[in-house]
């Protein structure tokens, strides 16, 4: 009896042991084997080894924030503002785009996949608002983050009625990795406000209903400013 109370201990501190190793052993897993594809991280990093410009805008972002209300007061400053330039993902033509080919517009860019059932209710909201508010100084860009090919995805499109939306993909989750590291990224979906000069300005997680008069406002202050 006295055997087994003293071996009992210490079967314990093994076991335990054991499971520490298999968790440590699959974080590293988690964090080392990434899918890579067309946005390899240096070219998806957003991380500036210099001052980019957006710092000095920390002011007009929480300006932003504040005039984000109602269907839409969940956006959140950026703080301090960063550059977003680099993010890469597929344009409708299937070819690498990066957020600076859209510099002089004020782009709210949102990241969805089919499977997100808040996407889904989400999807119209986003076509009615790039059809009303779209052109010369404002796009929506909604990409596509399943990691499967792009059939699916232009289904789901077409079943929610999102015919005015430009078609956007990222097939290896690069981009949504990219802005899980930054803190930005918590689930799908995830929008995000970037002013002309590529800044981030405001983001938030979750679904909005972007076709409202409140967010309509917010876009016209910002695609304003």
């Amino acid at each position: 009896m006295s055997d087994g109370t003293k071996s009992w201990p210490a079967a314990r501190i093994v076991a335990t042991l054991i499971a520490l190793c298999i968790v440590v052993a699959g974080f590293a897993l988690y964090v080392t084997e990434r899918p890579s594809g067309n946005n390899p991280a240096e070219t998806v990093s957003t991380k500036a080894s210099a001052p980019d410009g957006c710092a000095v805008k920390a002011d007009k972002a929480k300006k932003l924030a504040a005039a984000a209300t109602g269907s839409v007061a969940a956006m959140s400053a950026s703080g301090p503002p960063v550059s977003l330039a680099g993010l890469s993902f597929n344009g409708p033509d299937g070819k690498p785009l990066k957020l600076a080919d859209f510099k002089g517009k004020t782009v709210l860019m949102n990241l969805w996949a089919t499977w997100c059932a808040p996407c889904r209710a989400e999807m119209p909201e986003l076509d009615a608002l790039q059809k009303e508010k779209g052109g010369s100084g404002f796009q929506v860009v909604a990409v596509n983050a399943d990691t499967g090919g792009d059939d699916k995805p232009k289904k789901f499109l077409a079943e929610t009625g999102a015919t005015t939306l430009a078609y956007y993909s990222d097939h290896t989750m690069a981009l949504f990795n990219e802005l899980k590291d930054r803190g930005l990224a918590l689930g799908l979906p995830v929008t995000l406000l970037i002013d002309k000069d590529g800044c981030l300005m405001t983001h938030m997680n979750g679904p909005a209903a972007w076709a409202s008069t409140e967010a309509k406002s917010f876009i016209d202050t910002a695609a304003g400013g």
